[in-house]
């Protein structure tokens, strides 16, 4: 008998600006665990994106079907990363131990936006493998 793992494409999000911490709309909150800090939060049209000190919380929104589909991501699950930038825009690119891999594109970038990407890379890869 063959046994078939069951393995999603890589996902994509497109995260368009950065966005206050402080005004997250409550179906993101909801997610963060008490004691939890957000360090950055993004967005897209109806897509949001947490990145607090022990995981990342992604928000796969569908405006047309109502569903809402959530990633809750350890860092110490990642086990690679890179960094891209292009003339104005960056993307952060992650595999898992599990052999799942996840795009997180960021446009419309400036040079301080590219620097605030650089130094989320950077958080990311420290905090992976570490426990608080």
């Amino acid at each position: 008998m063959a046994y078939v793992k069951y393995k999603e494409l890589t996902k994509y999000f497109n995260f368009s600006k950065e966005i206050d911490k402080t005004s997250l709309p409550k179906y993101v909150t909801d997610y963060v665990d008490e004691g939890e800090i957000i360090y950055k939060a993004y967005k897209t049209l109806s897509d949001r994106g947490v990145f607090t000190n022990d995981r990342m919380v992604l928000f796969d929104c569908n405006p047309i079907s109502k569903s809402k589909k959530i990633h809750i991501i350890p860092y110490n699950s990642i086990s690679t990363g890179a960094v891209l930038f292009k003339a104005t825009s960056g993307a952060i690119l992650l595999s898992f131990d599990s052999g799942y891999q996840i795009r997180l594109n960021f446009i419309k970038m400036d040079a301080q936006a590219k620097t605030e990407l650089r130094k989320l890379f950077s958080y990311i890869m420290n905090k992976k493998g570490k426990k608080d």
